[in-house]
């Protein structure tokens, strides 16, 4: 039976979470939308608060002594909720649970230690490198290849549309040791920035988002010591199956919370905002806009937390997460479009900050799986 009846406990660091967001994190974000701006200082301002931390255990420096999954989910809803930059959080939710927790999962004691920590701390930041130009979708079409070497694997190939490519200091890189085998001869290894043979392309422009970078790894002759191997050899599909979980279900969390506060800023705006002598609150085509964002946001909230219960327990989540990512991403869209369109022409206007949502939700349908490939997967679990 799932029972959405938080401990109170995690509702009270939720909060401090969005108090710390309010607090800490409120910087303007439009000129760094406009230029592009990583906020470093701020990420490890989150890492001092203990956000990356809970993509942790404290053996390694995470926030408490086992990863509360439940706590974490909560609390990025709150960062999304008190922070208005949905770049950061984005950012985040990207490095903590497709790039920690894969470690904390299959990574060695050296892993650990020297991979780790120092994204916990934010010393250091991590990227997750499927991605090609022509395996997208079709992720287990890729062409990064590992060749086995003495004491490694020498790679070759392109990752590109990667978070924090450009900046990383390490990533996790799938790469096909032995193309025959399909998707079971699909490795995972720890790369590192200043390995030879890496190449790591300047910031790449894009439509939201801005504040967080996006590029290409370019691969040629790039040697990786086998201690940099993530898991055992052909182990790749397992990891990656297990970070695409946790990826199309949390790395959208702080979306929710982003939800809820678009919502009360476009209910305080319709309140009022006079037109024909009345708020134009009162008017039906408005109100039933903002019904509908509502609605929407119930049910974003309805299938997060159930994903949430179900990971808490241990239990799979494969449905659950693919039905998430569609809702949650083409929900963001729609609502942001009705925030735009209650505030009219005001809405358009950069300067009032409400566009910026709608360019940032679009990001939503495409990245952790296209909308498409969400129905497909959840098509494939009904037996269709």
């Amino acid at each position: 039976m799932l029972d959405f009846n938080w401990e109170e406990e995690d509702l009270i660091y939720k909060n401090s979470v969005v108090e710390f967001a309010r607090e800490e994190l409120d910087f303007p974000v439009r000129s760094y939308d406009k230029e592009g701006h990583f906020p470093r200082d701020l990420w490890t301002k989150c890492a001092t608060f203990g956000i990356q931390g809970l993509a942790a255990t404290k053996e390694f420096g995470g926030s408490f002594d086992q990863i509360n999954f439940a706590r974490a989910i909560l609390a990025m809803e709150g960062l999304g909720y008190g922070c208005r930059d949905n770049g950061l959080t984005f950012g985040l939710n990207a490095q903590m649970w497709t790039v920690q927790l894969p470690i904390l999962q299959f990574g060695s004691q050296h892993h650990k230690d020297k991979f780790l920590r120092p994204l916990v701390s934010g010393e250091k930041i991590g990227a997750h490198a499927l991605t090609e130009p022509h395996a997208g979708s079709d992720i287990f079409n890729m062409t990064c290849a590992a060749r086995p070497v003495a004491d490694g694997y020498i790679l070759n190939g392109t990752k590109h549309l990667i978070t924090f490519a450009p900046i990383a200091d390490l990533a996790i890189v799938f790469a096909s040791v032995k193309p025959e085998l399909g998707q079971w001869g699909i490795s995972a290894f720890i790369v590192e920035r200043d390995m030879k043979g890496l190449k790591q392309s300047p910031v790449r422009e894009k439509m939201g988002l801005r504040t967080i970078p996006i590029g290409e790894y370019v691969f040629k002759d790039c040697f990786v010591p086998t201690e940099n191997r993530l898991g055992t050899e052909g182990a790749g599909f397992s990891i990656l199956s297990y970070s695409l979980e946790y990826d199309r279900g949390c790395i959208l969390a702080s979306q929710v919370g982003a939800m809820q506060r678009q919502l009360e800023d476009t209910i305080e705006f319709a309140r009022k905002r006079q037109q024909f002598k009345q708020s134009i609150a009162k008017f039906q085509s408005v109100s039933n806009r903002i019904v509908d964002m509502k609605v929407r946001l119930d049910i974003a909230k309805l299938l997060l937390y159930k994903l949430t219960w179900l990971k808490h327990h241990g239990k799979s989540a494969m449905m659950e997460a693919a039905e998430l990512k569609l809702h949650l991403g083409e929900s963001f869209v729609e609502s942001s479009l009705d925030a735009i369109r209650t505030r009219g022409g005001m809405g358009y206007l950069s300067e009032n900050e409400v566009e910026r949502d709608l360019r940032d939700a679009i990001g939503g349908v495409l990245y952790a799986g296209t909308s498409d490939i969400q129905r497909n997967i959840i098509a494939r679990l009904l037996g269709l």
